[in-house]
């Protein structure tokens, strides 16, 4: 069975992003791998005092960011495809990378645009790195024309 490495990163399009790598792993008989990666500076808010770090929003972030999580494998699960998920903390793309690789996967489905912002004008920046860097053949979605 073939592996397919999802990142997820709970955009309103996130929703069609999985619909697509659902449909690509029944093409080619693959489980799908759920990744989030959460930013180190979760907990972190800058006020009157400057930068201050609060560990319970952190802590509360994470555990809501697990929750979405186990939702979004259930649902993959529930359309017969295997899921497994994980989530951490950290520099976006080289996490992503190292868990493509430690999963052995045999492909990397990622959206064209997710919630950080507008980096590039038709493929955001994460989704740029990964395709840049990887050994892993990466399939990339344009969530930009999803309706």
């Amino acid at each position: 069975m073939k592996t397919i490495v999802l990142p997820i990163d709970f955009s309103e399009r996130s929703e069609y992003l999985i619909d697509e790598a659902v449909k690509f792993a029944k093409e080619v008989n693959a489980k799908i791998s759920l990744i989030h990666v959460a930013p180190l500076d979760i907990g972190f808010a800058i006020g009157d005092m400057g930068f201050q770090y609060f560990p319970e929003i952190e802590k509360s972030e994470i555990k809501e960011e697990l929750l979405q999580l186990n939702r979004l494998e259930q649902r993959i699960i529930a359309q017969d495809i295997d899921c497994d998920h994980l989530l951490k903390q950290g520099e976006a793309s080289s996490i992503i990378l190292e868990f493509a690789e430690e999963k052995n996967a045999d492909y990397i489905v990622i959206g064209s645009h997710g919630r950080s912002g507008m980096y590039d004008v038709f493929i955001g920046s994460l989704t740029k790195s990964i395709t840049k860097k990887s050994s892993i053949p990466v399939l990339v979605v344009p969530i930009h024309d999803a309706k």
